[in-house]
């Protein structure tokens, strides 16, 4: 009996080896905060490279209407076949969005020691064009200096010079960060002010990540925003998490009363009218667009109207006077 105890755990042993994981990390829990991961290092073999495939789509939900940034570590810790992980990843998330001009606007940060913005929100409106631009990002190898990619994303790439919709139209402002070491820099006021200026921040912490900077980064609730993964083998398994979270209902296909076409904003609609209509002030249906004419009289034309008039009643005048004078004779010659 001993002996198939020890067959069956010997058989098991490589299933169990493989096991990676997952965490969604909670506010206070002193495992997580202390997590380190041993997947990365107990293989050191190199398995086949996977790279980015833009034309490949996987199936979409109807998302809410976002501008989102992400803000990604390529340091020097990130290796290149981990960072083609993280592509796939920033492509497996824009495969659940709608993206257009009108819907989700996606952008991308790039950073280690110095910081480069890849593209802008206002830059790419299809998907696949997206996912082209995230597999042309090359790493940038050194340092980590987080909280300047954090400022560099607040004051420039969500501005709306570069893409991002003005606050009076509702347009959820969301960052996604994903690091894989302790940030060189201070990263708790920088998060603050991007936090103050309508941001929400989710924070991806990989491996060695530092979880008190993950943390003091992310956004409140702190158990819906800090996530945590073992190696970046395992990080597209976060796509279905963000499939949840930024994905919402889709109140147009819910029903609407828009006579023409329904377009969605966040957890509402509002109405838009075809090209050549105007919308009416019930918001919901359309008229066709009017078109005033306004006739101008020529001046020209007016003072030669005016003009033939008056030469008009001069000779009826004329005319009457001699009329009244060949009367007068008339009648001298007859009583003659």
């Amino acid at each position: 009996m001993k002996a198939f105890h020890w067959i069956l755990l010997y058989c098991a042993a490589p299933l169990l080896s493989d096991v990676q994981g997952t965490y969604h990390l909670m506010a206070g829990d002193p495992e997580l905060m202390a997590a380190q991961s041993y997947a990365q290092t107990r293989n050191n073999g190199h398995p086949p490279l996977r790279t980015l495939n833009p034309a490949k789509t996987d199936s979409q939900c109807r998302s809410r209407s976002l501008d989102l940034v992400f803000i990604i570590d390529s340091s020097r810790s990130v290796r290149r076949g981990e960072f083609e992980k993280v592509k796939i990843f920033l492509a497996n998330i824009v495969d659940t969005l709608e993206v257009g001009s009108d819907s989700t606007r996606v952008a991308v940060v790039n950073y280690a020691s110095t910081v480069k913005t890849e593209f802008l929100l206002k830059d790419y409106f299809s998907k696949l064009d997206l996912k082209k631009a995230i597999s042309r990002i090359e790493p940038l190898a050194t340092g980590t200096m987080t909280g300047l990619a954090i400022k560099t994303a607040a004051n420039e790439a969500f501005t709306e010079q570069s893409g991002a919709r003005p606050r009076s139209r509702n347009i959820s402002k969301v960052a996604i960060i994903v690091t894989d070491g302790r940030p060189q820099d201070q990263v708790e006021e920088v998060s603050a002010a991007a936090r103050g200026k309508g941001i929400e921040i989710y924070a991806v912490g990989v491996d060695r990540a530092d979880m008190q900077s993950l943390q003091l980064m992310a956004s409140t609730p702190l158990e819906d925003h800090v996530f945590y993964v073992e190696t970046y083998g395992v990080i597209e398994k976060l796509t279905s998490k963000f499939r949840e979270t930024l994905c919402g209902v889709d109140p147009c296909s819910m029903g609407h009363d828009c006579e023409h076409i329904c377009v969605n904003s966040n957890a509402s609609y509002y109405c838009k009218c075809r090209k050549g209509y105007i919308l009416n002030a019930d918001k919901k249906t359309c008229s066709l667009k009017q078109v005033k004419v306004e006739v101008v009289e020529d001046p020209c034309k007016c003072e030669a109207r005016l003009a033939f008039q008056k030469q008009t009643q001069a000779a009826i005048q004329q005319l009457a006077a001699k009329h009244i004078q060949i009367e007068r004779l008339e009648n001298t010659v007859g009583r003659a």
